[in-house]
């Protein structure tokens, strides 16, 4: 009797046990699951903190600071280039035709809008593959109009420790007349953004005359001011945020990431464990890693990331955390490179290979369609000629005994100004091209359809259905022809 009650005491406390400790895992997951929702409602609801990125000098910045100069040039004088007449570029909507530098382009020659987006699509797969994020870091107009701002902000303000100084003062007449000149100084270049994009599609001096004027049309009105309040928010209140959630690149990227490609990466078995020590301590005899944790990375990270923590989707690769930390490594006497450009395999000390045929297959097809496009554009003729053979009979049979077939054919002018247009046919024997006109006239972006007959001896006609040739030549402009195929049809055999 005892050894069951023993037994019982035993199963008793075995099932107690497991009880406490489904309990303690459920407490566990409760509390995991709890953490998890609270970081997720940090993330989505928390105030934002305010990120004051320092200002750094080095290769990569000055990389940096030379693209944006280079990129803020062709954005703002672009569209006061002239070529000839006209504005050198110029998208005109009302008029159906985008002007480039000498080439115009129409509603019929979409297929280079699809190219130049196919090759941007592919271009940004081709260097994400290679290295990352260089169109965020260096090219992105969210990351040019930031930099700027920011110039201006230092400016104004001072450095990063003087803006933070200032941000948490209390409002004053000195504090409400920096913070009023640098805001000022913000909408005026935002307006004058959204002054210099509407010019690429409204002539920029009548933009401008019309604004002195007080002229202006509501549609320019509009997009000046829509333009200039899109720069001023990106640019001087989102900043980061635009990058972290409202651009979709960042959470797609790492689809095209491997383990080759090229990351801003820290070295962690080079610098931790981290810590602070003396200038040109020795750090093996102090048990530490090249890391002295002075924090820079992150102060001048523009996304406020910790780059030490690994690859984060808020990187944007502008290597400003390379510029501090190898500032720091030269002060230290240590090596740099503890934050540097490199791959996953590389950190694991497996064999790197940055032309692997990923990037090469990228390449060859960017250098395929740029060169097509080029080649394309380059023998491209501003004029298109169709040929419609009329349908409703196969052919037919004059007063005088010839075979005759019916075709529509229909001109199109690519060309900026009116052309006279020469048309004459080719391909069987003594054929015969009765047109309403010798010469037809065609205005500039213009189509026209002509009526014409082909008309041919039955003698003469070899097979049911025969292949000949249609040219239009421009009577002004010789260089300006085309040709077009069409079918001949008749009697078979010339039976």
């Amino acid at each position: 009797m005892q050894q069951v009650d023993d037994t019982s005491v035993a199963t008793t406390q075995t099932a107690e046990s497991l009880k406490d400790k489904q309990t303690s895992g459920k407490n566990k997951s409760r509390q995991a699951r709890t953490g998890t929702d609270t970081e997720l409602e940090r993330a989505l609801y928390e105030k934002r903190q305010k990120i004051y990125p320092r200002e750094v000098h080095g290769l990569f910045a000055t990389l940096r600071l030379t693209g944006v100069a280079v990129l803020m040039g062709i954005f703002y004088f672009t569209p006061w280039l002239q070529w000839g007449d006209r504005q050198a570029v110029l998208f005109d909507l009302p008029g159906r035709k985008f002007y480039i530098l000498g080439l115009t382009l129409w509603p019929q020659d979409l297929i280079y809008l699809s190219a130049l987006l196919i090759i941007a699509a592919l271009s940004l797969f081709f260097f994400t593959a290679l290295a990352g994020r260089l169109w965020c870091g260096y090219a992105c107009p969210q990351t040019v109009w930031t930099e700027v701002f920011l110039w201006i902000e230092r400016k104004i303000e001072g450095d990063r420790m003087k803006q933070i100084k200032l941000d948490r003062a209390r409002w004053t007449l000195r504090k409400l007349a920096t913070k009023g000149t640098k805001h000022g100084l913000w909408i005026a270049l935002s307006l004058w953004t959204g002054y210099t994009f509407t010019g690429y599609f409204t002539p920029i001096r009548e933009l401008g005359a019309g604004i002195f004027s007080l002229n202006l049309g509501p549609w320019e009105t509009f997009w000046v001011l829509f333009y200039g309040f899109a720069t001023y928010g990106n640019a001087g209140w989102l900043r980061e945020q635009v990058c972290i959630y409202m651009c979709p690149y960042a959470r797609f990227q790492s689809a095209m990431f491997d383990k080759d490609t090229l990351i801003i990466s820290y070295d962690t078995a080079r610098g931790d464990p981290r810590g602070s020590r003396k200038r040109g301590a020795d750090p093996q005899a102090l048990g530490l890693g090249d890391c002295i944790d002075c924090t820079l990375c992150v102060q001048v990270c523009p996304t406020g990331i910790d780059i030490r923590d690994g690859l984060q989707y808020q990187c944007i690769g502008c290597a400003s955390c390379i510029d501090a930390c190898d500032d720091v490594m030269d002060r230290m006497g240590y090596a740099p490179g503890l934050v540097r450009y490199t791959t996953e395999n590389a950190l694991q000390g497996r064999p790197s290979h940055i032309t692997r045929p990923r990037v090469l297959v990228y390449a060859a097809i960017l250098v395929l369609l740029l060169s097509t496009v080029v080649y394309t554009l380059a023998i491209r003729t501003p004029a298109k000629l169709d040929v419609i053979r009329d349908r409703n009979s196969l052919y037919r049979e004059t007063n005088e005994g010839l075979i005759e077939n019916v075709y529509t054919l229909r001109i199109l002018n690519k060309d900026d100004r009116t052309h006279s247009y020469i048309i004459t046919a080719e391909g069987m024997p003594d054929m015969r091209l009765l047109l309403d006109k010798p010469e037809i006239s065609v205005d500039a972006g213009g189509v026209r359809d002509v009526s014409a007959r082909i008309q041919i001896d039955p003698v003469d006609i070899k097979a049911a259905s025969s292949e000949i040739l249609f040219h239009l030549k421009a009577a002004d402009s010789p260089d300006i022809s085309v040709s077009e195929s069409a079918r001949f049809v008749g009697p078979n055999g010339g039976s």
